[in-house]
């Protein structure tokens, strides 16, 4: 096969526009892509090879590269309504809240990979992933979701209006209160992970602080 024959293939395959594209893609400079599309004689098994090689070395770094990417880390917590009063926002995104929270759930609702809560401390208290929705929705679903193992021990104190009367004249006992997530979490990191990885990330995080978080399940690696 002639050079710019094969050049003009893996383009129109790959949909790329520019030779510089395609150099990038393959790994190789651009000065080959021309000394290929120069030759008049076919090219050799030899330079064949070398182009797999390079396309195969330039696939994986691109693979790595793209695996896992830090969207937010320890990121401030601010809990408010839902316009419908039924779920909490981890922070306001109407359109004249700050825009560094609208643009920032903006990207959430375009990606998916996994997420972790933490409390106010910086410790690890849930790790969650989002492989079919967004990672907004799950999120957002994660920090409202109620779970036997998120208990701690409160004293129920009235709300309403009404005469202050001290502790021991009324025999308030501590007992066991189940939280949600958005009672307890005031941090949270999210991380763009690609499809095939995110349940093994998932579990790589849930088994590195088993001891710590709420998670239930020990996911499998």
């Amino acid at each position: 096969m002639k050079g710019d024959e094969l050049v003009s293939y893996l383009r129109r395959q790959m949909s790329l526009g520019t030779d510089r594209a395609l150099a990038k893609h393959l790994g190789v400079t651009e000065i080959s892509i021309g000394a290929w599309k120069r030759q008049k004689a076919d090219l050799s098994p030899r330079q064949i090879c070398n182009i797999i090689r390079s396309a195969s070395k330039a696939a994986v770094s691109r693979a790595h590269d793209g695996m896992l990417r830090p969207i937010i880390e320890y990121f401030p917590i601010n809990p408010v309504e839902s316009a419908g009063g039924i779920k909490y926002e981890l922070f306001a995104t109407g359109k004249d809240d700050n825009p560094l929270h609208v643009q920032l759930r903006k990207c959430l609702s375009e990606a998916k990979g996994v997420y972790i809560f933490y409390d106010s401390r910086g410790r690890a208290l849930y790790v969650g992933k989002a492989k079919d929705q967004s990672l907004w929705h799950e999120i957002k679903n994660a920090f409202n979701r109620q779970r036997d193992t998120q208990t701690v021990y409160r004293v129920s104190h009235p709300t309403r209006r009404q005469n202050f009367k001290a502790a021991y004249t009324l025999g308030r006992q501590p007992t066991r209160t189940q939280l949600k997530l958005n009672d307890l979490a005031a941090y949270v990191s999210v991380y763009e992970v690609e499809g095939p990885m995110i349940n093994k990330m998932e579990a790589l995080l849930v088994r590195g602080f088993a001891n710590d978080i709420l998670n239930v399940r020990m996911e499998r690696m």
